[in-house]
C-alpha cells in the first residue's frame, strides 16, 4: 500500500473509533478554579463520573491512579457482604452451660460464645442478660467463661493508626465486641469537686479520679481531661485534670478496657440490675466440650448492620463484616488475611478484575489501603444492576439529611438525590455512590483527593463542586 493510501485508512479509522474515555469532556471551568483555589493540583485528585444507563464515562481524571480511598473502600466491603451472606444473614451469640442446672441455679459455668456479632450495643447487651434470666437462670456457682475462639486472636495495637488507641474509630474487632468497648463520661462540675458518672459501668472498673474543679474560665476541649491506663492492671483507669465550677457538664465517650474484661464487667452489672447472683472470676478459654445451650442470642439483620455502618462510617463494624466473609469461607479462626482472599474471590467471581487494589482490613481505617477510582466505579455500576441494589443503596449518607452527609449539600432541598460514602483521613477526602442529575440521569460518582491538609475543608470544596456539577447534567 502506498504512503498516501496508508495515511487516508488511517484518518478513516481514526474517524470511525469510539472517542477515547479519557476525552470525555475537559474538566469544567469551575473545577479548575476550586483546584486553583484551594492550592490542590490536578495531579492529586482522581474521579470518575459514569452515566449508568449507557455505561459512558461523563467527567475523569487519572481515572487508573491507585489513591487512599479512606472510607470509600466500605462500598466494596459492604456490597461484597450483602452479596455473598445475604441481607437476611444474622450472627448468634451464645450463652452455654458447664455443669448442671437446677431450679435456677447452675452448679457450674456459664460460657458466653461470641459470634461476631459487629452490633453488640450496651442496650443489646442488657436485653442478653435479660434473657438469660428468662430461661430462669438466676444463680452462677462457678466461673463465666468468655470464648473468643472466632477470631484468631491477633491483639492488634488500637494505638498503631494514630496513637489515640483510646477513640472509637480506632477499637479493634473482637468475637465478642460489647458496645464498641464504649463509655460515656459526664463530668459534672460541683462545688468542692467534680463528679464522674460512668455509663455503662462495668462492674469490674477500678476508676481512679483525680480531677479537680477550678476556679479559672470554662474550657470544655477534651484535651482538659487524661485518660491513663496500666498494662499490668488493665481494669484500672486513671483520669486527671482540671475543669471549672463555671463550666456544664463534660461528656466524653472513650474506648475503655480490653474487650473481653469489658464484655464481663457490663455483664456483671446488667446482670446483677435484674436479680441475677454471681460470685466467681473471669476465664478466657475456648468452649469446653460438654456443654449444653441455654440461649442463642440473634443480631440484627445484615442488611441493618450495612445501614448502620456506611451512614456512620463505622470502621470497626467493618473490619467485622470483612472477618465474618472470612470465617463463613474458610472458617474459623478468622483472620484478616483470609477476608481479603474471601473478598477477592468474590470479585473475580463478579469479573471485577481490580489490580490496584489493597483491601487490607476492609475499613479504611489504614495507611495502605488503595483503589483506583475507575476500579470503585464500575463496582458501582455493577452493584447498580444488582438484586441487592436496594439495601446497599439506602446505607450511603442521602446529602443534607442523614448520616456523615447531614450537613452538606442542605441547600439543595430533599429533591436533590445524593447518595454517597464519604472518606477522610489525613491527606485524603474522597466520595463515592450515586447521583441523579436534574435530566434524570443515574450516575455513579467517584473522587479521591490525596493531598496535604486536603481533609481540613479544601479536599471538601472540590468534591462538592463536582457532586453539584453532576447535579446539573
Amino acid at each position: 500500500m502506498i504512503p498516501s493510501r496508508r495515511r487516508a485508512l488511517a484518518a478513516l479509522l481514526t474517524a470511525l473509533a469510539p472517542p477515547l474515555a479519557a476525552a470525555a469532556t475537559p474538566l469544567p471551568p469551575r473545577l479548575e478554579q476550586v483546584l486553583h483555589s484551594q492550592g490542590i493540583p490536578p495531579a492529586a485528585v482522581s474521579l470518575v463520573i459514569r452515566d449508568l444507563a449507557s455505561g459512558q464515562t461523563i467527567l475523569e481524571l487519572n481515572p487508573r491512579e491507585p489513591r487512599s480511598p479512606a472510607s470509600t473502600i466500605k462500598v466494596l466491603t459492604t456490597y461484597a457482604a450483602l452479596e455473598a451472606l445475604g441481607p437476611s444473614y444474622h450472627w448468634t451469640t451464645r450463652a452455654m452451660t458447664v455443669g448442671r442446672l437446677t431450679d435456677g441455679r447452675l452448679d457450674g459455668d456459664l460460657v458466653i460464645q461470641g459470634g461476631g456479632d459487629p452490633y453488640l450495643t450496651a442496650e443489646r447487651w442488657w436485653r442478653f442478660a435479660r434473657e438469660l434470666r428468662n430461661t430462669g437462670l438466676k444463680r452462677i456457682d462457678g466461673d463465666v467463661v468468655i470464648d473468643r475462639s472466632l477470631y484468631a486472636l491477633q491483639e492488634p495495637d488500637p494505638d498503631e493508626f494514630d496513637g489515640r488507641g483510646d477513640r472509637l474509630y480506632n477499637v479493634v474487632p473482637d468475637a465478642l465486641l460489647v458496645n464498641f468497648q464504649a463509655a460515656e463520661f459526664h463530668f459534672i462540675p460541683d462545688t468542692n469537686r467534680v463528679r464522674v458518672i460512668v455509663d455503662p459501668e462495668p462492674a469490674n472498673l477500678h476508676l481512679q479520679s483525680a480531677v479537680r474543679v477550678s476556679d479559672g474560665a470554662c474550657a470544655t476541649s477534651p484535651r482538659v481531661i487524661t485518660f491513663t491506663t496500666y498494662e499490668d492492671d488493665p481494669d484500672r483507669l486513671g483520669l486527671a485534670g482540671r475543669l471549672s465550677r463555671h463550666c456544664p457538664a463534660l461528656v466524653l465517650r472513650r474506648a475503655i478496657m480490653r474487650a473481653p474484661d469489658y464484655a464481663y464487667g457490663t455483664f456483671l452489672t446488667a446482670w446483677r440490675e435484674q436479680g441475677g447472683e454471681f460470685s466467681g472470676r473471669l476465664r478466657l478459654e475456648a468452649l469446653p466440650p460438654g456443654s449444653r445451650e441455654l440461649l442463642g442470642y440473634e443480631s440484627l439483620s445484615l442488611a441493618e448492620v450495612v445501614r448502620l455502618l456506611n451512614k456512620y462510617s463505622n470502621n470497626t463494624m467493618a473490619r467485622m463484616l470483612l472477618l465474618t466473609m472470612a470465617t463463613e469461607r474458610y472458617g474459623a479462626p478468622a483472620t484478616v488475611q483470609n477476608g481479603e482472599r474471601a473478598l477477592g474471590e468474590w470479585l473475580a467471581a463478579k469479573g471485577l478484575e481490580f489490580p490496584e487494589l489493597v483491601i487490607d482490613n476492609g475499613s479504611g481505617l489504614s495507611r495502605r489501603t488503595r483503589i483506583s477510582a475507575d476500579s470503585l466505579s464500575r463496582l458501582l455500576a455493577t452493584a447498580y444492576r444488582s438484586r441487592y441494589f436496594p439495601e446497599l443503596a439506602a446505607s450511603l449518607p442521602l446529602g443534607g439529611q442523614d448520616g456523615t452527609l447531614r450537613r452538606r449539600f442542605a441547600d439543595l432541598g430533599p429533591e436533590a438525590r445524593i447518595r454517597l460514602k464519604t472518606g477522610t483521613l489525613a491527606g485524603v477526602a474522597a466520595v463515592a455512590g450515586w447521583v441523579t442529575g436534574r435530566s434524570e440521569r443515574p450516575m455513579a460518582v467517584v473522587v479521591f483527593v490525596n493531598h496535604p491538609a486536603t481533609e481540613f475543608g479544601r479536599g471538601q470544596a472540590v468534591i462538592d463542586t463536582i457532586v453539584r456539577w453532576a447535579l446539573d447534567r
